[in-house]
């Protein structure tokens, strides 16, 4: 894959065998049968009870100018949008920029406080990403997740970097990241472990 001028960066927490979340997930459990409450506090603990010591993965996510999500990463609403969700980050999102989100249903761009507008893209992965590089500006754009979205990317060849947060247990079953993807050729650029997490960084090659 050739060098572009801002990169395409995929940023994901797994387990161990893989999966970005358990199965069964609700509104109430978003990670669903994640060996915890379903919150998601099992998996993220290493960004949530052990900041400091991961301030500069933490600080890498938030530096991109612009972030692709999917639909079940933004929030539980299935189907048509019968009611004004805004994301499961209340009215300040972490973000700081524009967030393109895949659906198939049309909605007009909600602007958060802090700097956050969502985008609602209806026309694809590749519409998605147009619009966030033009955004970023020849910044780095973060697709970040679920699973299900990064494989679509990653089976697509758009993306440029890998930065895997790999938690130390075994989930079994649920949204697993390389799931349907093709074989792929990297490079590692970093490998961290830390008290919660083992963070690695590949470069994927042509």
């Amino acid at each position: 894959m050739a060098e572009r001028s801002g990169r395409v960066i995929c940023d994901i927490t797994i387990s161990v065998d893989g999966y970005a979340a358990g199965l069964n997930q609700t509104e109430k459990r978003p990670f669903g049968d994640d060996g915890g409450d379903g919150s998601g506090a099992r998996l993220h603990a290493w960004m949530f009870d052990t900041p400091d010591e991961n301030r500069a993965e933490i600080d890498q996510m938030a530096a991109a100018e612009a972030f692709i999500m999917g639909r079940n990463m933004f929030g539980p609403v299935r189907g048509a949008w019968d009611r004004q969700w805004n994301g499961w980050w209340g009215g300040e999102p972490p973000f700081h920029a524009p967030v393109f989100v895949l659906t198939h249903h049309a909605r007009d761009p909600q602007t958060m406080n802090g700097g956050t507008t969502y985008h609602f893209v209806t026309d694809g992965i590749t519409s998605a990403l147009t619009r966030a590089r033009a955004a970023a500006d020849g910044g780095d754009v973060l697709v970040q997740g679920g699973a299900t979205t990064i494989n679509q990317y990653l089976a697509a060849g758009l993306i440029d970097e890998l930065r895997l947060h790999l938690v130390p247990f075994t989930l079994g079953a649920g949204p697993r990241l390389f799931e349907g993807a093709p074989s792929l050729r990297l490079e590692q650029v970093s490998s961290r472990s830390a008290t919660l997490v083992t963070h690695l960084t590949y470069r994927v090659l042509p």
